[in-house]
Formats: structure tokens, sequence, C-alpha cells
């Protein structure tokens, strides 16, 4: 249910949020006209995905992620009855769709080269999906450095990890339905506004994140804790960041799911998102506070759960770009990465998106990821439902290029 209270808050306040960055962007793209950074252009590419097969249609995509293949994954959820369903719900259509399996892998040309999970096992809210293997309420992925898939479950409380192609379930963290607070829960946990001190247990976690180097994992836990905690790559605790409240470093109180992201940067910097306090909190791997990174404030206010939903970079070496997916304005936006962690006014270089269903609009602009070739992959839930690849334009004559053909 907090979903769709979340929907119905959003829309109504969307005009208004996406005014503050409407009139923020003049500001932004004039103050950065003499820099000579200039944001990177992208093209929304309205024939990715492929037809999916068997008349599938996808439930809120909960999480995107991309394995060194540049295969894309999404993570679906909330599909509209289970089962067969008319499209979009219209009744007496005659071509029946179906719910599409809840973990789908597309090759970099959009198509679908394997998918796995139960689409009836999956739905977020209280004693939905009991008898799940996937996480209930699956939000957030990861795929790490030897190309096993991480899914989060911000119904159950629970992170794991499978093997590539959805077989073999390697590892759990958390129980299910059993949350941070020790007591079963019966459904979606739901305690809000906890630290969270378990060395066992999670609390609605939003998103994963393993670091390459010696396989520690990153859950953002979460939609009820607000902590960032780490795991070695067993399982064992090692230590947690964050707290409730606007101070430095923490995620701010109530059921926004703060932390919302979990990112290793090149840098060897944890990028952590925080809806409700509208910033992007920097911390050293060892959970020293570095700096909060502003992305539009005054957004959470207006009862859109914020700014600052998912982080990702450029993949060249220096991660020049830091792109930023604002499901409260509809905005991706675009951030200089060295001026943002400078601290600088001037950061934010432009951004795309807005308020829609067409291509290229955002309908609750959720998870993003960017792959080798710098292209960007945007997830949507409530009333979106679909993933939207934006290619990286490489040569733009209209913007002056010279090594243009």
């Amino acid at each position: 249910m907090k979903h769709k209270r979340y929907a119905y808050i959003a829309m109504r306040a969307l005009p208004v949020a996406f005014a503050i960055g409407a009139s923020l962007w003049a500001s932004f793209t004039l103050a950065d006209s003499e820099k000579s950074q200039r944001a990177p252009t992208f093209r929304v590419d309205p024939f990715w995905p492929k037809p999916l097969p068997d008349n599938w249609v996808t439930g809120e995509v909960g999480g995107t992620c991309i394995d060194s293949q540049d295969h894309v994954f999404i993570v679906t959820r909330g599909f509209q009855t289970g089962g067969l369903v008319s499209p979009e719900g219209v009744g007496g259509f005659p071509v029946k769709s179906k719910a599409s399996p809840p973990v789908i892998e597309f090759d970099p040309a959009g198509k679908v080269v394997h998918a796995w999970g139960d689409p009836s096992l999956v739905a977020a809210g209280p004693n939905a999906g009991k008898n799940a293997v996937l996480p209930n309420g699956t939000h957030g992925c990861f795929v790490d450095y030897q190309d096993n898939v991480w899914i989060a479950g911000n119904g159950d409380g629970v992170v794991q990890k499978y093997s590539h192609d959805g077989s073999t379930l390697l590892l759990q963290i958390g129980t299910k339905f059993l949350c941070d607070n020790g007591t079963p829960a019966g459904g979606a946990c739901g305690n809000i506004n906890l630290e969270g001190t378990s060395q066992t247990l999670l609390n609605d976690p939003a998103d994963i994140a393993v670091d390459p180097s010696n396989g520690d994992i990153y859950i953002a836990d979460g939609y009820g804790n607000h902590r960032v905690v780490v795991f070695d790559k067993n399982g064992k605790y090692l230590r947690q960041m964050g707290g409730v409240g606007t101070g430095p470093g923490q995620f701010t109180a109530g059921d926004g799911g703060h932390p919302h992201c979990v990112v290793l940067g090149k840098d060897q910097l944890i990028y952590a998102c925080d809806r409700g306090n509208d910033r992007i909190n920097v911390y050293k791997r060892d959970g020293t506070f570095v700096r909060a990174i502003p992305v539009i404030p005054g957004t959470a206010a207006l009862g859109t759960a914020g700014s600052a939903w998912d982080v990702d970079f450029s993949p060249d070496q220096q991660q020049r770009f830091m792109y930023e997916s604002d499901g409260g304005n509809e905005v991706i936006w675009i951030f200089d990465h060295e001026a943002a962690l400078d601290g600088s006014a001037h950061a934010i270089l432009g951004g795309f998106g807005r308020p829609g269903h067409m291509a290229g609009d955002f309908t609750f602009l959720h998870m993003m990821s960017v792959d080798s070739n710098g292209n960007l992959y945007a997830g949507e839930t409530i009333g979106g439902r679909r993933i939207q690849k934006f290619d990286l334009v490489k040569c733009d004559k209209h913007h002056g290029d010279r090594d243009c053909d």
C-alpha cells in the first residue's frame, strides 16, 4: 500500500516539483556556459527493447542492472493480477497478454535472451509472496564482477545472490519476513525511522553493490532501516554507516526508501541516495562521511519522495559525469562529477526527461544503469512499468563537435 500512497502524492505534486527543476534549469545551463565541461547528449531509442515474447507485459521495474557483456537485467513487480490479464487492464480485448517473468535479461540489441521467476510470487504488500523464492517486492539489482545477479526485496527484508542464469540461489542475507526488530512482521516489514543494529537481519532493503576488489557487499537498508550496511563476501557483518536524521551522513526519517540507492565509485567512495533530504551522501569505504551532494532541494517537501533516487557514472576511468535519476521531478540530471565532490553550486550541467508516457518521458522514474559504451537505461515503476534506453550521442554537430564526419 505504501507504493500506491506515494503514487497519489507524487502525481498530485509533479507539476509543481517539475516547475522547480525547470526553473533551476536555466540557471544551471547559464552558470555552466563558461565551463569547458559540457554535458553529454542522449537520444531515446524508441525501438528498444524489442517486442517481448508470448504477449508479456512487465510490472513495475524495481531494479535495472548490467552485466559484463552489456546485457541489461530488470527486476519487476506488482503485475496487474498475475497470470493472464487483458492489456493494460482493458477487459474484453480479444488478445490476452501475460505477466512477464520478474527477472528479464536483454542483449544490447534489446532482445530477450533469458528470463526467470514466477510473477505471481513477487508482488509487494502484506502477505504477498510468502512462498516466493525471489525477494518479495523486488527493489534494486546488481550484477557483480563474477556476473552473479543480486536482488533486494523491500517487502520481506532480504538480499539474494543468484547465479547468472538464476538457476542457483548462492547466498541470502536476512530472513524472509523477519525484520531487523527481531519480530515476525507477517508481511511487508514496515518499521520506519529505525537506524538498525542487527548483524544478521535487514529491514526493507532497496539496493545492493558489491566491491570487486574483495567481494564486500554494500546494502542500502532501506525503507525500514536508515543505514548502509556492509557484509563480507560470505555474508558476515562488517560495519554500517548512516542513521536517522538530517545531519551529516544521516538519512531522513520516514518511510520513503532512505537510503534508496548505494553505488561504489571508481574513486573508492560510496554514494547513497537520501530521497527525503534531496541529496547524495558520500562516504569512504570505512564509513567516514565525506560530503553531501545536493540534487534539487525542496523537492521532498512537495510530497514527491524527493529528488535523489539512483546514481551511476560515465564509463571512463575518471567517471567525469555522474548521472542521477530524480523521480520527484521525472528528470535524469547530469553532474560534473569532480565539481559535485568539490561542493560546487554549479555541478549540474543539464538533464533530460519530463512527466509523461511518450518515448523519453518518465512516469515514476526509478533506478537506472549505464553500460560500457555510455548508454543509459532507466526503469519506471508505478504507472510507467517499462525500461527505456537512451543512446549516448558521441558526435553532435549542433553543439559544434569537430570530429563529426
